[in-house]
């Protein structure tokens, strides 16, 4: 049996919704995040100099330690390497 997909992931785990929503912005931003390191080529050390953090939190963004970030944090992090960050409410 195939189940089309919600578009959140986490909504498809069933997580409840306003927990789902999160989860899914912190995901995308860490996702944005390690490519934004990946694209600019930057090593771990210098990842963490530009976000302000030590190496080893750049080391758990990288590989997805989902669960040592929050929504804030994240938002400060891309904002520190210069990403615009937007939330929209919607209806």
């Amino acid at each position: 049996m195939i189940t089309e997909s919600s578009g959140n992931i986490f909504l498809d785990l069933g997580f409840p919704k306003d927990e789902a929503e999160i989860l899914a912005m912190r995901a995308d931003l860490m996702t944005k995040l390690s490519i934004m390191i990946q694209d600019r080529k930057l090593t771990q050390t210098e990842a963490a100099t530009l976000l302000g953090v030590q190496q080893s939190r750049v080391s758990d963004l990288v590989r997805g330690k989902f669960d040592r970030f929050t929504l804030d944090m994240l938002i400060s992090f891309a904002l520190r390497a210069g990403m615009h960050v937007e939330l929209r409410l919607v209806a």
